[in-house]
């Protein structure tokens, strides 16, 4: 005996495969919610000073020369881990007069280098962009971008 399929079944179906999904989307929902509050990447607090300093990199379109985690262009350096190249990822003072001292230095006037335009930064705004790239380097990628193990 085959069952027909009658208007009220077709609406039932509808409805409880409807109603299933929305509960599942609503889960989920939860699920990932608990998961960025609790589970969180960063390794440092997000600070005033680590606001301010994602607001002066995004002023002056750093991302339009470096990378950051693998994002942006590739023209200069990647500055994800920075800090932690330079030796001075731990101590804050250190971090801003060593970046301090590179801006100071650009744009080098070495021919035939790619060469960094100068700005106009105070010194404010350059401990925040310090303390930013601090606050990067201590994210937890989870292994993103990937390195060349070889």
């Amino acid at each position: 005996m085959s069952e027909i399929l009658t208007k009220s079944r077709a609406r039932n179906i509808f409805y409880g495969g409807s109603l299933f999904f929305i509960v599942v989307f609503v889960l989920m929902t939860i699920h990932s919610h608990r998961y960025v509050v609790n589970v969180s990447t960063a390794g440092m607090p997000l600070t005033p000073e680590v606001i301010l300093g994602k607001h002066v990199w995004e002023r002056h379109s750093c991302i339009n020369c470096h990378t950051l985690h693998g994002e942006g262009a590739y023209f200069a350096p990647e500055l994800g881990n920075v800090m932690t190249r330079w030796g001075v990822l731990e101590d804050p003072e250190d971090a801003y007069l060593t970046l301090d001292g590179w801006m100071a230095a650009q744009p080098s006037g070495i021919e035939g280098r790619r060469q960094m335009p100068h700005f106009a930064i105070t010194p404010e705004e350059m401990r925040a962009l310090s303390e930013f790239l601090r606050w990067a380097d201590q994210t937890d990628t989870q292994g993103w971008p990937p390195t060349d193990a070889g």
